[in-house]
């Protein structure tokens, strides 16, 4: 996410790497310099760093594609975050238009007991394209089909739209 963030340049959001470790810290620093909403991005794996994640996060969101490989890590993740108390949503991304893909991961999910956005995002240039550039579809494409289901998935999750013009600081804090 870094590096996609640092294409960027000056441009909020503010970002930084920071080691699992030390996240706590981070975010009480975070919170210190009057951030309202932190963002961790981890790898996908089931590891230290992910339970540390998620046992900070107050909303665990779990983007999965409809496709065998993520259907199989779902059990895993839904365990790391039982283990943090955590329920997490599980977000379909990159359904494809056609097709009952999407319909069968969301079986495969709630089958075993997980929660699924109902907003799922499709598989379309406006995200690839916007991501290229550290940018997220409504950015580039305010008014493309990417744009509405990322509006409607920020509404659906109520997850808090903070504007960032008055931030005045780049300081690196955040994880």
């Amino acid at each position: 996410a870094s590096k996609i963030l640092g294409r960027r340049g000056d441009e909020p959001p503010d970002f930084d790497t920071e080691h699992p470790a030390r996240l706590e810290d981070s975010l009480k620093t975070a919170e210190a310099e009057g951030y309202d909403l932190v963002v961790l991005d981890t790898a996908p794996q089931a590891d230290q760093a992910a339970l540390r994640a998620a046992r900070s996060a107050d909303l665990v969101i779990v983007p999965v594609r409809p496709t065998i490989v993520d259907m199989d890590a779902v059990q895993t993740t839904m365990d790391i975050c039982a283990l943090a108390k955590r329920s997490p949503i599980f977000v379909l991304n990159a359904v494809a238009p056609q097709g009952r893909e999407g319909a069968e991961a969301r079986a495969v999910i709630t089958s075993g007991g997980g929660t699924v956005a109902t907003t799922s995002l499709g598989d379309r240039k406006a995200f690839r394209s916007a991501f290229n550039d550290g940018q997220g579809a409504q950015e580039v494409d305010p008014g493309s089909k990417a744009a509405v289901e990322i509006i409607a998935l920020v509404a659906e999750l109520h997850i808090p739209t903070p504007q960032q013009g008055n931030k005045t600081s780049r300081k690196k804090v955040a994880a």
